[in-house]
């Protein structure tokens, strides 16, 4: 059994309580436009293993360090991340090849700043979006997920509502 903590779009932003929501996690994910190194660095001082794509706003040096897309197994589930990946219906161009390719139970991106978890019927997979946990951009609420995935199951997904952005 294996506690993910998932976010996108934090765009520099730092706050605490990532550190106090992924304390137990055994892992977390970043969906891309991470902003900065440091960001990334204090990620992986909370937890073990940090998995991490570059988003859109990520410079040279996060894009060194993060692929564009990751996909892996954890707990015999396959997972696809990206950055800018849409979502069942209306994927970003060239991602439903790779994701008829890959055959992931699992897609985690972000991007859109939009909260979303939708079940893709066709490809069989369960779509993810953290929404975002930084400042920047439109969107009303920062969030972030929490999910466990345990033999083959995804389960107890939980969203951690951050508070509102001011305008």
């Amino acid at each position: 059994m294996k506690r993910i903590g998932i976010l996108s779009d934090t765009h520099s932003c730092w706050d605490d309580r990532f550190a106090l929501h992924f304390a137990d996690c055994h892992e977390i994910w970043h969906a891309g436009d991470i902003g900065d190194i440091d960001t990334l660095r204090r990620l992986q001082g909370i937890g073990p293993t940090v998995r991490a794509v570059h988003g859109n706003i990520d410079a040279a040096p996060l894009r060194r360090l993060c692929p564009e897309v990751l996909t892996f197994d954890i707990e015999g589930v396959k997972v696809f991340m990206t950055h800018i990946g849409g979502y069942p219906g209306r994927y970003a161009p060239g991602v439903r090849r790779m994701l008829i390719e890959a055959r992931p139970q699992l897609m985690v991106c972000g991007h859109s700043h939009i909260l979303k978890v939708m079940y893709d019927r066709e490809l069989q997979l369960l779509h993810v979006n953290p929404g975002a946990a930084g400042h920047h951009g439109w969107q009303r609420e920062r969030t972030l997920l929490r999910l466990v995935i345990d033999t083959g199951q995804m389960r107890d997904l939980e969203v951690i509502e951050l508070g509102k952005v001011a305008l």
